[in-house]
């Protein structure tokens, strides 16, 4: 294909054993050249780095923080004064409409499609799965689920991977996919958090056991990982449960190693953790995740505020990498809801409300306002019809006397158009 994945491999295989000065040394010389090639062939960057007033001969990580950070809205109206079109390889048109659903139009080159296959290969192997074994994908990316059916078969076979619809759910379907799961015999299961969980809880209320001695980790994407989830997961396949971390735009940012450490692609990405005045926040503490992809020359992302909320870690990787350790991944920003009074409460506050209401088989929680939230549930025959009342006084204790909840029961809770479940959507602007 033209990339070069496994050359990058190989150098993320030593440089991950380097010193965290090494790599930050590392980084430092990949920064570099992101600035000179943006500086060159970039006018919107090139513009903000001249601004900046960077001696870019000379420069150090403390300097980054000088050029401002960019956001999606800049990407959307700007991004065709950000493309460099002639970078080797090629710019590769890709769009995503992320979960405010205005679409976003970027380009990517060769390189940094690499960098984020390499690492994510890299993080497979960090628990005994290398790359060509057999895997099973519960995907609902529709760049995958649009081809026919003959050319996701012979995809299938040439890459050693079982593709399944997370976007048909369905009792029948989960059981079908349980099967097809067990005579594929996978070293590796990836998918969204949501979509696992529900696979998981169809095969426990089915009675189904599902024998896959060769497994050596199911990986979730997409989504935060809530300690439940991956409970169920990894009871039902019996193997450790790894979370990654990024997303389409920004790129492949960090996974879990076998310590439930997420780990920083520090090779391949600076991240910083910024309060709501941009100034960075102390390690443990919440702030917005701010990305500067090191291999994003065709169209650089450099400061780039993803909306993800996140907290750093002072600790190293217990297997001796010296890559970065993010303590925490909160969730989206509209992943936070809103008190009467204006304050940021967290979406576990509202979540464990349902979470403990004994019949709730499935919700959403939608924030339309600061004092009007829809409730959708999936109820089972544990649900007792009290138990709305019981709802309903406990979002008034947690988000104030004048919250008002609105419950309405449906026999199915759709995802997202990306295919991912939110359980919490908040429609309210906060300033984190």
């Amino acid at each position: 294909m033209n990339r070069p994945t496994f050359p990058y491999l190989k150098e993320l295989e030593k440089t991950q054993w380097m010193s965290r000065a090494e790599i930050e040394a590392l980084q430092l010389k990949k920064l570099q050249t992101l600035l000179k090639t943006a500086k060159e062939h970039s006018l919107w960057h090139a513009k903000r780095i001249e601004a900046a007033g960077l001696n870019l001969d000379q420069l150090t990580l403390a300097d980054l923080p000088k050029i401002p950070t960019m956001t999606r809205i800049d990407a959307q109206q700007h991004g065709h004064d950000m493309v460099w079109h002639g970078v080797p390889g090629g710019a590769y048109r890709y769009t995503t409409g992320g979960s405010s659903g205005q679409p976003l139009i970027f380009y990517y080159g060769r390189q940094r499609q690499a960098a984020d296959m390499a690492s994510r290969i890299r993080a497979r192997r960090w628990f005994g799965f290398n790359v060509g074994e057999p895997e099973v994908y519960l995907w609902g990316a529709p760049v995958e689920l649009n081809k026919t059916d003959r050319i996701k078969t012979i995809r299938d076979r040439l890459l050693n991977q079982l593709l399944l619809n997370a976007f048909q759910m369905s009792p029948e379907k989960m059981s079908d996919y349980l099967k097809a799961i067990e005579k594929f015999q996978p070293r590796c299961i990836y998918g969204y958090a949501s979509s696992l969980t529900l696979l998981c809880k169809h095969a426990r209320q089915t009675g189904k056991t599902i024998q896959l001695p060769h497994l050596k980790v199911v990986c979730t994407t997409g989504e935060p990982l809530y300690p439940e989830q991956r409970e169920i997961i990894a009871e039902t396949f019996k193997v450790p449960v790894a979370n990654e971390y990024g997303s389409r735009d920004a790129g492949f940012i960090a996974h879990e190693n076998a310590h439930r450490q997420m780990l920083q692609m520090s090779e391949s990405n600076i991240v910083e953790i910024l309060d709501a005045q941009g100034q960075p926040v102390n390690p443990g503490e919440t702030g917005e995740v701010v990305i500067t992809g090191l291999c994003s020359e065709a169209q650089p992302f450099i400061r780039y505020r993803t909306g993800d909320m996140a907290s750093l870690s002072n600790e190293t990787d217990k297997d001796g990498r010296g890559l970065h350790v993010i303590e925490q991944i909160h969730g989206r920003s509209t992943d936070f809801l809103v008190h009467q009074d204006g304050s940021i409460v967290h979406a576990l506050a509202a979540i464990y409300i349902l979470r403990e209401t004994e019949g709730v088989e499935q919700f959403k929680i939608i924030q339309h306002d600061i004092n009007n939230f829809e409730i959708l549930i999936v109820i089972n025959d544990y649900w007792d019809n009290a138990s709305e009342k019981s709802i309903e006084e406990k979002f008034k204790a947690r988000f104030g006397k004048d919250c008002q909840t609105v419950l309405k029961q449906t026999d199915v809770i759709p995802p997202e158009a990306s295919g991912k479940t939110r359980q919490v959507v908040s429609k309210i602007q906060t300033t984190i």
